[in-house]
Parts: C-alpha cells; structure tokens; sequence
C-alpha cells in the first residue's frame, strides 16, 4: 500500500518539500499545480526531479467534450513524461437528468482513454463526486459494467460518497473491490470538509475494508479543508497509517 497526500495550495514547493518527510511515498497534484508545466515537462522535472513521487498522480476535471479529451490527452503525455502512476478524473457534467444509458455512454467514452493511458504506463482513474455522473450507489455499477476490458479504475473519495447520500462507504469498498485502484480519503462534517480524523466520518470500518480486500494500491489523504498544509499532512499520515496498519 503507498500512502500520497494533495491539498489545493499554491505553495507547491513547500507541499513537494516536505512530503517524504512527513512519511509519503507521492503527491497527488490538483490541476493549478501541474498546468503551469503541462506543454513543459521537462521543466517540471528540471525543478522537482530529484524528488521522487512528486507527480504520483495528476487530477483533472472537466466534460468529456472534444476539446477536453485534446487537453486529457495532454495531461496524460505530462504525465508519461514525469513518472506519473494515475490521472485521476472528476467528472465536470452535472447528475440531474442523466439517464443510465447517458452514464454508460461516458464509460464508452473514457474506455480508449483508459487504454491509451495503460499503453503509457499508466492508470485513468475516475473519481466519484457528489453532483457528477457517477454519484448515487446504483450508478457505481452502471458505469464500470460499461468500461470496455478493465480501461478505466476507481478513486473512491470518502467524504463525496457520504455527501453524496451514501452511509455503507465500507459496504461500497467491497462491492466494488475489483475496479479500486485509488482512494481519496477526506473528512467531513456539518457538509464542510476537515482534516481527516477531525470530522464526522467513521473511518474504522473504512479502514477495515481496505484491509479485508487485500487493497495494495494507493491512499491518498485528499485534503481540502484549508488547514495550513505541513500541519494537515502530518495529521492525515498519522491518521491513516494508524488506521491502515502502515509502518512509516
């Protein structure tokens, strides 16, 4: 199991700094952090090569328009280029409305682009967002029994399922055990995001379901309630490797 950490903060260079430190094997970089590079990889790895892990994963958001699967595409051959794992992908097209033949037909659509990103050497990884297409409980299933041959994995972001309206998080994990290649472990509470272990969220039968699948892939800490970054990410690594059973 390899622990990650990403936070929406400007200072990448400081998050980039101090995340082996605090005990992480990777960054997952939200999209402001890697587009400044995306046409110049190079010059990514110029500044931050020595640094192994630093672009574990690149997060993207947006619909599955022509001229977003161009800049998908783009992301993607970033990522090839800096050692990337994941390109994990929210969704930006509301639920309301959408039909199940409509979520099939995204999984058709990202289908290729997962092959064309396991062909780089990597993995396309769709996140489950409260307020996108794979949402409720039932569309888990709905969308990955549409992905052609395996192409397209899941991060399964905690505090989106709870928001979301669903409670069993753990029951979710096992149901969908053989598509998870990524969790986005976040708090909640009162509907605001928190640092983890300092919100609503059981995360003890969460933990124990990562544990019982045999999960061996990776964990992020997704944090997003705008604590002050090194202070939250020494929080989020006790506090999953706790949980996780994870040495440091």
């Amino acid at each position: 199991m390899k622990l990650a950490f990403s936070q929406a903060t400007d200072d990448v260079a400081a998050v980039i700094g101090q995340f082996r430190q605090a005990g992480y094997d990777g960054l997952q970089l939200k999209p402001g952090q890697y587009a400044p590079y995306l046409d110049r990889p190079q010059q990514f790895l110029e500044a931050h090569g020595n640094c192994p892990g630093a672009a574990a994963g690149l997060i993207a958001y947006g619909p599955l328009s022509a001229a977003y699967v161009a800049h998908l595409r783009k992301v993607m051959a970033f990522g090839r280029a800096v050692g990337s794992e994941l390109i994990v992908f929210c969704h930006g097209v509301g639920r309301e409305g959408l039909t199940a033949e409509d979520i099939r037909g995204f999984a058709r659509t990202l289908s290729p682009l997962g092959a064309e990103a396991r062909d780089m050497g990597m993995k396309l990884s769709l996140h489950n967002h409260r307020g996108q297409p794979v949402m409720h409980a039932e569309d888990f299933e709905v969308f990955f029994d549409a992905v052609a041959d395996g192409a397209v994995g899941l991060t399964l972001d905690t505090a989106h399922a709870a928001l979301s309206g669903i409670e069993d998080i753990a029951g979710l994990i096992h149901r969908m055990r053989g598509v998870i290649d990524n969790f986005h472990m976040k708090d909640l509470s009162g509907g605001s995001f928190q640092v983890l272990g300092r919100g609503e969220i059981d995360f003890a039968p969460v933990f124990a379901a990562v544990r019982e699948i045999g999960y061996d892939g990776w964990v992020s800490a997704d944090e997003e309630s705008g604590a002050d970054p090194v202070e939250a990410m020494e929080q989020c690594y006790r506090f999953m490797a706790a949980g996780l059973g994870v040495p440091r």
